[in-house]
């Protein structure tokens, strides 16, 4: 049958808004269970996301995560999970979503190459916070700088240095240096070299700095001391001097060690040798 034909057949108008009845009713039926799963999808999904966030705050709650840190992971696990949800409920109705995730997409790397810097410190904030190489309170020395540990915040790790100054380091400064940590330990070894003279008594020197520590009742019984000739150096003879402290007694006994070695020096007579050098002059005749 050709197009003639087909225009040349009668229609009857009068059937027309039932036509249009019925197409409309199933058009509703359609619009109506797309429009209920749709729904369903966006409530079940909030649902399930509630649940997400739960067990996620409960896992870093029990691992004693810092409270910043667990606030703003879950509010970004809850926001990226109903973006997801929100695309989903909107499939279901029938719209086309590539264009939504090409835009999110987009949008995502416009944002991630603008705070490429920040990202990076959030990372390494994420990493200080779960691996806890150091806590608030600690003394570090990190990214060439060193203090007590005033604040750990996502971004930046707050140092108050020795003279009270305040600075703000970058985390990921951090991450990518060596970090020491003189507080992690409980007891800390102190490292003094003392010099004397190669005409000093040895085995006096050595009676005096082992009654030093004796008498010096912050310095620990185990591990044992180490008194020792270290080096034969050339204006002195080095004795090592290695006791162990708890890490609170660390910079309180090596002052007043080094002081005590002084005085106790000073009055046995053993001497402090300064470096010297040995000139030899030659006279040679004019002729």
């Amino acid at each position: 049958m050709d197009e003639k034909t087909i225009e040349a057949l009668p229609f009857d108008w009068a059937t027309l808004p039932q036509l249009l009845q019925e197409k409309g009713i199933d058009l509703g039926i359609d619009f109506g269970i797309k429009a209920a799963t749709a729904l369903a999808i966006f409530f079940i999904g909030k649902f399930f996301i509630r649940l997400a966030v739960g067990a996620i705050r409960k896992l870093m709650q029990k691992q004693q995560v810092d409270r910043t840190l667990e606030t703003f992971i879950c509010n970004l696990v809850r926001t990226a999970l109903l973006v997801v949800v929100i695309i989903a409920a909107i499939g279901a109705l029938g719209v086309e979503t590539t264009s939504f995730i090409a835009i999110f997409g987009a949008a995502g790397l416009a944002v991630g190459l603008a705070l490429q810097g920040s990202l990076s410190n959030f990372a390494s904030g994420v990493l200080i916070v779960l691996f806890r190489p150091y806590r608030v309170g600690d003394f570090i020395e990190a990214a060439g700088i060193s203090g007590s540990v005033e604040q750990v915040q996502i971004l930046t790790t707050i140092l108050k240095t020795g003279d009270n100054k305040q600075i703000i380091v970058p985390n990921s400064q951090i991450m990518d240096s060596i970090i020491t940590n003189y507080s992690a330990n409980a007891t800390r070894r102190i490292d003094l070299v003392v010099g004397v003279s190669y005409e000093d008594d040895l085995d006096k020197v050595r009676r005096t700095l082992e009654e030093l520590v004796a008498a010096e009742d912050r310095i620990l019984d185990e591990p044992a001391t180490t008194i020792a000739v270290s080096e034969l150096a050339d204006s002195s003879v080095n004795f090592i001097v290695r006791p162990w402290v708890n890490t609170s007694d660390y910079w309180g006994v090596t002052f007043d060690l080094t002081e005590a070695i002084k005085k106790r020096f000073d009055k046995e007579g053993i001497s402090f040798p300064f470096p010297q050098q040995d000139v030899h002059l030659y006279q040679q005749n004019a002729g």
